[in-house]
């Protein structure tokens, strides 16, 4: 069996079977006892009736005539069906109502044999109490008429609060296993659309899955409701996004390095192609040219490692190659300066600003950043150091380059994205700038590029600064 909703179901249906059997059954005994005690209850009545009764007959002896008279009287005056028999077990005399019901087969009689030889037999059922009976003389009423008592007929009490039309007065076992069963039915009938509609939300999320699966990395799947289905959905959404995320990041990181990879090797074949019959001058300009591409080749491999590890570890598939340790980005700042002959200005005061973090990458993303502005930006480039009012610390590169439109100040921090008319200039290859940002968000900074008064651009990186920084 393969669906999950008929296992579901068929176990509720077992379930309300076995329900519906049990409380039957357990209905049923209770019945039955019931039934026994009431009509031992009953006969012991009518037998401390005939008791009474007989004491109030007249004497075997006497005429037949004067016993069917008296016990006429005393089946009118009590309605109970009663019947005298003789010692021979011939019937002397019988109530009216005793001659009405013993037509009718089953009314349960017992027989109540006397001390004179004679027996009385009664009927159950027949007996009431109400305006019409009488307590005669030696039936506990002290002589005369009775005092008149509400009674019920058969079939004719008061209906219970519970019952109902079709059940009758009082409903027996079988009525109540019928009920029982059409309540076993009901439930049945109506459980299948519920557990039809938990099931089909089960079955969406498994196409929704098996769609992902084949490829279609942008189907997601119904996610409404607040149960534990909707939470599963909604689970498996994110997780689809992270994932659709991750592979076109993977895909767009292949696909531009490719084609970045084409122009320096394009270049590295045509050199190798004109250095056999090249003059020892231009021999020696192809050198220079195959040591340069060479050379753009090896920095584009390593961005693109990089690139990958820092984005691993940002998803937390790679853990932190070491514990991160201080670093004073004062004498980092004024090496990088130094290397590329940019313009170091710390903050007054300033001698020393310490941060958490790995100083490989720090150095990295300073370099970029200052090579980036040498590039781009003219000779002109000036790196400031100083702590924020937030006190974090604060590293600005300046330049005095054409700047960059606003509407392009985030865009220039994504991967292989190139200003119009920057490409492939001075042998960039749109990674360093990218590379700078994930390098402070995985030190819980930030990089931005802001316009420089008078002309140029300025980008803006910050880090928390160390808590035992002394300045």
């Amino acid at each position: 069996m393969k669906s999950l909703y008929l296992r579901i179901y068929l176990t509720l249906v077992v379930i309300l079977l076995a329900f519906a059997f049990g409380s039957a059954w357990l209905f049923q005994r209770h019945i039955e006892q019931e039934r026994g005690n009431f009509e031992a209850s009953a006969n012991d009545r009518l037998t401390a009736m005939a008791e009474l009764i007989h004491g109030a007959l007249p004497a075997a002896s006497a005429p037949r005539e004067e016993q069917a008279e008296a016990l006429q009287e005393w089946g009118q005056r009590l309605h109970v069906a009663i019947a005298l028999l003789d010692r021979q077990g011939e019937r002397v005399a019988a109530s009216e109502e005793f001659l009405d019901r013993e037509v009718f087969p089953g009314p349960p009689t017992i027989r109540v044999p006397l001390e004179d030889g004679r027996s009385l037999l009664l009927m159950r059922g027949g007996f009431r109490f109400g305006p019409g009976a009488r307590m005669g003389p030696g039936l506990g009423g002290g002589g005369g008429m009775g005092p008149e008592r509400p009674f019920f007929k058969r079939n004719e009490g008061p209906p219970a609060p519970w019952s109902l039309p079709f059940l009758g007065p009082r409903p027996n076992g079988q009525v109540l296993l019928v009920l029982l069963v059409l309540l076993f039915f009901g439930v049945a009938v109506g459980a299948y659309p519920v557990v039809r509609r938990l099931t089909r939300r089960l079955e969406g999320l498994k196409s929704g899955v098996e769609q992902f699966g084949a490829g279609q990395l942008a189907h997601r799947v119904d996610e409404s409701g607040k149960d534990e289905v909707a939470a599963l959905a909604s689970s498996f959404n994110r997780a689809a996004t992270q994932i659709e995320s991750l592979l076109r990041a993977q895909q767009s990181l292949l696909a531009n390095a490719s084609h970045e990879l084409r122009s320096p090797l394009a270049r590295l074949k045509m050199a190798f192609a004109m250095l056999d019959n090249a003059g020892p001058e231009q021999r020696a300009r192809l050198q220079t040219e195959i040591h340069t591409n060479i050379t753009e080749l090896d920095a584009l491999v390593e961005e693109v490692l990089l690139a990958s590890r820092l984005d691993a570890a940002a998803r937390g598939a790679e853990p932190m190659a070491q514990t991160p340790l201080q670093v004073d980005l004062m004498g980092l700042a004024a090496e990088e300066a130094a290397r590329t002959g940019a313009e170091f200005q710390p903050a007054p005061g300033l001698s020393e600003l310490l941060v958490h973090g790995d100083e490989r990458l720090l150095r990295r993303a300073l370099r970029n950043l200052l090579e980036n502005g040498k590039r781009y930006g003219g000779s002109e480039v000036l790196l400031e150091l100083s702590r924020d009012a937030a006190g974090r610390a604060v590293l600005r590169v300046s330049d005095r380059g054409p700047g960059v439109p606003e509407a392009m100040r985030e865009r220039i921090f994504e991967a292989f994205f190139r200003l119009p008319g920057h490409a492939e200039q001075a042998g960039g290859v749109g990674l360093g700038l990218s590379l700078v940002r994930q390098i402070a968000q995985r030190h819980h900074g930030q990089v931005r590029c802001e316009a420089r008064p008078g002309g140029g651009s300025v980008f803006v990186f910050s880090l928390p600064a160390a808590t035992s920084a002394s300045n």
